[in-house]
């Protein structure tokens, strides 16, 4: 199951579990839209791997299955890609 992290690693911004602007690898990184195509163009800086949208998981599951809080932070993130 995903565990639907709370924020981009890059900047920081809070990506809530519906929001449409996650990005994630395979690996489940995740970055916001912005820091995925801007800064990444679309490569996870850390696998490799694709930046694709994440799914979003139904309020209803939630509840049950809610979100991770644990954030990921690295600002220099990029700086090579």
């Amino acid at each position: 199951m995903l565990e639907l992290r709370p924020n981009c690693e890059c900047c920081d911004t809070d990506l809530p579990p519906d929001s449409a602007d996650a990005r994630i690898c395979s690996f489940e990184c995740t970055f916001c839209a912005r820091c995925a195509e801007d800064r990444l163009a679309g490569q996870c800086p850390n696998c490799g791997g694709e930046l694709v949208p994440r799914p979003r998981r139904p309020a209803d599951k939630l509840l049950r299955y809610p979100a991770s809080t644990r954030r990921i932070v690295k600002p220099v993130c990029g700086a090579s890609a």
